[in-house]
């Protein structure tokens, strides 16, 4: 059984991605965005239309997470993971176009675990149910874009120490039943 948990800043590099294997425990700290559902259906369409997202892709993380508002003198409020399934129509495309870590809760299709292994991605597992666990490790939030999808807007978070269960290596091996 393994016992020494890893840090590692975000973005990740290829070296760390090929690093990782199914069922490390990593502690992560860095810049992810959040997104759920309904940003990923916006950034699919923007894709299929030639047209720019709001974020970078590029060796990029995105939180499936949509946080509650931050009580007065807080940075967020509770900031749990989504089911990661709810991305899974868009997520391939996403990962096509650099999506490199995907973090959330619960297993991916087939669809999504092919391409983390074409394209060399990892998606990491959050624990669900510890949204106010979470929001003690985000030292930043940054609304980004679709401000009008609320608890869904796209947020860039900072976060520090969040241990996570690599759930799908980058060779496709995946250790959720």
């Amino acid at each position: 059984m393994k016992s020494e948990i890893k840090s590692f800043t975000l973005p990740l590099t290829q070296a760390d991605i090929k690093s990782l294997k199914c069922g490390d425990i990593i502690s992560v700290s860095g810049t992810v965005h959040t997104a759920r559902d309904a940003a990923h259906k916006r950034f699919a369409e923007a894709l299929r239309k030639g047209e720019p997202l709001p974020i970078a892709l590029e060796s990029a993380a995105i939180y499936y997470c949509g946080p509650t508002p931050a009580a007065e003198g807080e940075i967020i409020g509770s900031c749990g993971p989504t089911t990661s399934s709810r991305m899974d129509d868009y997520a391939p495309m996403l990962i096509e176009h650099g999506l490199r870590v995907m973090i959330g809760k619960g297993k991916r299709s087939e669809a999504v675990n092919a391409a983390i292994k074409k394209h060399r991605a990892v998606y990491l597992a959050a624990i669900g149910g510890a949204g106010a666990l979470y929001k003690h490790k985000i030292k930043s939030c940054e609304l980004v874009a679709y401000a009008d999808l609320g608890c869904e807007a796209v947020r860039k978070l900072y976060m520090q120490d969040v241990q996570l269960l690599v759930a799908t290596d980058s060779d496709g091996n995946t250790c959720l039943l």
